[in-house]
């Protein structure tokens, strides 16, 4: 049974022909309202796609921002503005410029996880689903990627021909990640299968059966005629796992991953968003238009 609050959260959405978008690290009960819910490069591609006069991300600012500049006509509201990602902001002030003055055939590559002026300063984004590939498909000899120095180690990994200067972002959550509490949870559970984000540090990629965003992981865990997974990434992603896979069972580390920036997006302020329209992203003309285009260019080489 509905609670009041869902219930009043589902009729202003068809009032207001609003549709609600909520990241996998959102808490259980705002993904199971939300009309869609994903990773940072599907919810981008639905927002790119959607028809409603009013978008709601529960995710954290960059999303939103990335939501707003890909629908610049529509009103984008986020349950808590304050909700916010550390790693999104980590690339020193005059880094980009010095390195584009040091290195011919540069490409900026800017993972998806990171502020409009960031974007803005780049060739194309990324996101930890589609970053191999594209970096793959880029004509150019040197790739700057920021700002997540993990996701860029293991995206040089697997494109050895290229040369990827890596920038010293993280995100902390992932980093945080014990290899120790991973290898605990393996010994108590031998026969679970880890399966890890790659923003974890590379000692976690080392212990790992299987590497991939949160997209890919949860496909794994489906597909997989194993019964037990040992999960590296952050917690909310549980709930989707869950639903998925009755009868299988997941474990994370000791110390449970989870964003508190994630879990500042509740039912309550989701309402509040709808009631008041209040929360609303605004992104300055300009940089709309300089942030637009690697946006757009990661659309079109991932298609």
């Amino acid at each position: 049974m509905k609670s009041q609050v869902e219930k009043e959260i589902l009729k202003l959405k068809e009032e207001k022909n609003a549709v609600i978008l909520a990241h996998y690290y959102a808490p259980d009960e705002v993904q199971e309202i939300a009309d869609y819910v994903g990773d940072s490069f599907y919810l981008a591609k639905v927002a790119k796609k959607s028809t409603a006069e009013i978008i709601v991300f529960c995710g954290v600012s960059f999303m939103g921002e990335s939501a707003k500049i890909l629908n610049p006509e529509k009103k984008v509201l986020m349950p808590d503005l304050t909700a916010d990602c550390p790693m999104a902001h980590m690339v020193a002030e005059g880094k980009i410029e010095e390195m584009r003055e040091k290195y011919d055939d540069l490409a900026v590559v800017c993972y998806i996880n990171s502020t409009a002026e960031l974007k803005a300063k780049s060739d194309v984004c990324v996101t930890s689903s589609n970053a191999v590939s594209i970096v793959k498909a880029l004509p150019n000899k040197n790739i700057f990627f920021i700002p997540d120095k993990n996701l860029g180690a293991f995206v040089a990994a697997q494109v050895p021909e290229k040369n990827i200067i890596l920038n010293d972002g993280y995100c902390p959550i992932h980093a945080a990640i014990s290899a120790q509490e991973v290898k605990a949870e393996k010994m108590c559970h031998p026969g679970a299968l880890v399966l890890t984000h790659p923003e974890c540090e590379a000692e976690i990629l080392a212990i790992s059966d299987y590497i991939g965003s949160t997209a890919e992981i949860i496909a794994y865990a489906k597909e997989s005629p194993c019964a037990e997974f040992i999960i590296c990434t952050e917690d909310g992603v549980e709930f989707k796992l869950r639903y998925d896979n009755a009868g299988k069972k997941f474990y994370f580390p000791k110390t449970r991953p989870c964003c508190a920036d994630m879990k500042l997006n509740t039912l309550e302020k989701l309402l509040h968003a709808l009631e008041s329209e209040e929360n609303e992203v605004l992104v300055d003309a300009q940089l709309s238009e300089a942030a637009i285009a690697p946006l757009e260019k990661m659309l079109e080489l991932a298609r």
